[in-house]
């Protein structure tokens, strides 16, 4: 564990715990404002002092809700993982208080206080962690508290991650040795003569023997081992040990969508789908009449997908195309720039009309699709949705995408649209099928802007 590290986790709880207490001492003043009272005036006589002991103790319960939810574990995470543990964090240790006040517990008797608390504590413990954050990259640009890292393996995988380290040093990581190939006395002697924190396998060339080795080096050395997962290691993350008589045996499940994730995700995706369609709405008016307008056709096309179990729907969309655009397709199938899968991507497709290509190119043209998020057949966050032809030819490892529901917004969507091959969409949806989390719903819808609003383009 780097010192620096060591020094910024140790720092975090001290830092927490005054800005709660800043966060409720401006939510308490806050209430006596003249623009808060003259809308809700103030009912409750609790002097500031009273409410600062009350405080001190509340503030204390929060710092234990954000061991328990992973703020101060040692471990790196990029700042929108951290604001995302943040808002949940801060959401169930508001909620603690709410139950509290449920049960007649009194505190204090002003809900908004809490509310405007909990919104504060959101605020300033991001801008808290932002800042940090920065100071971090600082020291990380300069080479201090840097990790030092061994890749093993060739192909693209390996060299996509050395790119990444090597152009982005904020990063914190330092590549000190690849190897194309497995060397067990050269691995043995650049970690007796370097201080090497991390080893990454980033091939799948090494056979079981080899990679046991380095499994083994690296618990003798306390190194932290790393490696690229394969498609079918994806597919199996969502397992649990058990025993038969006496035998240890891995159970591989579905997925974490099942049982009470399914109903969460549902409730999340309709909340969620109703508010954004009910603000977005004069927008989507406005782009209904621009298409009607500017191109022959309707405003919205129905699109028959495939959900989750296999079961169509009709999926909508702003039409982007020219009137029977689908009767060409069969015409440009020998231009398609995804051989590599079943899907069927064009770059200057000529079916698509002038304001077809604005509108899909900052994905527009998917708005209506919060219709089918309300009506539960997709959802805000899942693969991408599945064309009839197209699932018929999936191959059987390609099946577990049905698995649950597709949606506006993904895990390949966020990570690469259109520029993905379709074993990396394949892989990236299928970990999210594995691994999915309510948190992780919110990371991809919270980078869903920067991706559509990039230079990647979508086809």
């Amino acid at each position: 564990m780097k010192k620096l590290e060591l020094i910024f986790a140790a720092i975090l709880v001290p830092f927490d715990y005054l800005v709660l207490l800043l966060s409720g001492t401006l939510a308490y003043f806050l209430r006596f404002e003249s623009f808060v009272t003259e809308i809700r005036p103030v009912v409750f006589t609790m002097s500031y002092s009273d409410f600062f002991n009350v405080l001190t103790i509340a503030s204390l319960a929060w710092i234990v809700v954000f061991a328990m939810s992973g703020l101060y574990t040692i471990e790196r995470r990029s700042l929108l993982k951290n604001v995302t543990k943040i808002i949940i964090a801060c959401s169930a240790a508001t909620l603690i208080i709410v139950v509290a006040f449920f049960f007649n517990f009194q505190l204090f008797n002003s809900r908004l206080i809490i509310l405007t608390g909990w919104i504060l504590s959101i605020f300033f413990i991001s801008i808290d962690r932002i800042l940090i954050h920065y100071v971090k990259k600082i020291f990380y640009k300069k080479g201090i508290g840097v990790r030092q890292v061994v890749i093993i393996g060739e192909g693209s995988n390996a060299h996509e991650i050395i790119n990444e380290f090597n152009s982005k040093p904020s990063y914190g990581f330092k590549i000190v040795k690849h190897f194309n190939h497995f060397n067990e006395l050269e691995l043995k002697e650049l970690i007796k003569n370097n201080n090497i924190d991390d080893l990454i396998l980033a091939g799948s060339e090494l056979t079981e023997d080899e990679k046991n080795k380095v499994v083994n080096l690296c618990l003798d050395n306390n190194l932290t081992y790393k490696f690229v997962a394969s498609l079918l290691e994806t597919k199996i993350s969502n397992f649990k040990f058990s025993t038969i008589a006496g035998v240890p045996v891995i159970e591989v499940g579905h997925t974490r969508l099942d049982g009470w994730g399914r109903i969460i995700k549902r409730i999340f995706d309709f909340i969620m789908s109703l508010i954004i369609f009910i603000i977005l709405l004069p927008f989507l008016i406005l782009i209904g009449l621009i298409i009607i307008f500017t191109s022959r056709g309707p405003m919205i096309v129905r699109l028959l997908r495939i959900g989750d179990n296999g079961e169509k729907f009709k999926m909508y969309k702003f039409r982007s195309m020219v009137k029977d655009a689908h009767k060409m397709k069969q015409d440009l199938t020998d231009f398609n720039e995804r051989a590599d899968g079943p899907l069927f991507k064009m770059h200057d497709d000529p079916r698509i009309t002038k304001f077809g290509k604005f509108i899909r190119k900052y994905s527009l043209d998917e708005l209506p699709q919060l219709i089918n998020v309300i009506r539960g057949q997709m959802s805000l966050v899942g693969p991408r949705p599945h064309e009839p032809q197209e699932v018929e030819k999936y191959e059987v490892k390609d099946k577990k995408l049905l698995a649950i529901k597709p949606g506006i917004t993904g895990m390949a969507q966020v990570s690469g649209r259109s520029d993905l091959d379709w074993q990396q969409e394949v892989r990236l949806d299928t970990y999210y099928v594995e691994n999915w989390s309510l948190g992780l719903d919110i990371q991809i819808i919270l980078k869903t802007p920067r991706a559509v609003l990039g230079k990647r383009k979508a086809v």
